[in-house]
């Protein structure tokens, strides 16, 4: 028997809440086999979840949601339990088709937010409002990181990765010809606010910079000393995908509503133009972002 070193159970990251399983899409099933075989080794070999654990250096709790299938069992874990439950290469021989598994699983979002993730890729227009956080598509992975970070409840490591992940390929579309028409308008309060340190914030300032001077894209900047808002409901967003009407869309909390009422979407359009109307132009907005920077 060879146990792994104490390392990996890394605290808080490995604690699991069963009514919070890790979301992993259509490779579900095959996690859950695997977790099952896991555990009939266990229980041949006479061992408890909290024996294992110890010897193959990982949580108690971590061992249970494996073998319950609803986190992700690292190939490491495989390789260790297999030697540990004598199990003779039955679990390491899977090693690399969870590696391949946890690669298809990885773009994922959370489930209340995959009805506009999936308007995202084959949109023509996106126009979004943006009260605290800089955009999801206008943001960089070390912020984007940050963000996932210093989530509360506390995400686990491969968590954070997983959904840096999925951040970062929405913004494909950025970049994809023809370019679907972009706006951004956003609280001068949020260039204010260094969220991951000053040094993340920098390079999120900068990325807006490189971003607002492309074509196409226009962002704009809500002056906070400004006598008149027409918006204080709140942040959303106005997506239009190819060949269908526009949609409205808002989030808050882990919810959120996709808005398919054409009066509902209607009247969130002329609060985005009025917003537009009383923000700073695209130059002006740039030449604040950069006033933000030169005066740390």
């Amino acid at each position: 028997m060879v146990a792994m070193g104490a390392a990996r159970d890394n605290g808080a990251g490995d604690e699991i809440r069963e009514d919070l399983p890790e979301d992993l899409g259509e490779v579900s099933d095959f996690f859950r086999a695997i977790g099952k075989q896991i555990k009939l080794f266990r229980e041949r070999a006479g061992l408890t979840q909290k024996e294992l654990a110890r010897l193959a250096g990982y949580s108690e709790q971590l061992i249970g949601a494996v073998e319950r299938g609803v986190r992700t069992p690292q190939p490491e874990l495989l390789v260790a339990s297999d030697k540990i439950l004598d199990a003779g290469g039955a679990l390491a021989i899977a090693k690399d088709d969870v590696i391949s598994a946890r690669a298809k699983a990885r773009v994922r979002h959370p489930a209340w937010f995959r009805g506009y993730a999936g308007l995202e890729p084959v949109a023509i227009e996106i126009h979004e409002y943006s009260t605290l956080l800089i955009p999801g598509l206008l943001q960089t992975e070390t912020h984007a990181r940050a963000l996932f970070g210093m989530r509360q409840p506390l995400l686990a490591e491969e968590v954070i990765e997983e959904r840096v992940t999925a951040r970062l390929a929405r913004q494909e579309i950025l970049t994809r010809w023809p370019r679907a028409i972009f706006s951004w308008v956003i609280e001068e309060s949020v260039l204010q606010r260094p969220l991951g340190g000053w040094d993340v914030h920098e390079e999120q300032l900068r990325h807006l910079l490189t971003v607002g001077r492309m074509r196409g894209m226009a962002i704009h900047i809500m002056p906070t000393g400004s006598a008149d808002h027409p918006a204080l409901g709140g942040p959303f967003t106005l997506i239009t995908p190819k060949g269908r009407p526009q949609n409205g869309y808002i989030e808050a909390q882990q919810s959120s509503r996709l808005i398919t009422d054409q009066e509902e979407v209607r009247i969130m359009n002329a609060r985005y133009g009025a917003l537009r109307g009383q923000s700073l132009d695209v130059r002006e907005s740039m030449s604040l972002i950069e006033k933000v920077l030169g005066e740390r």
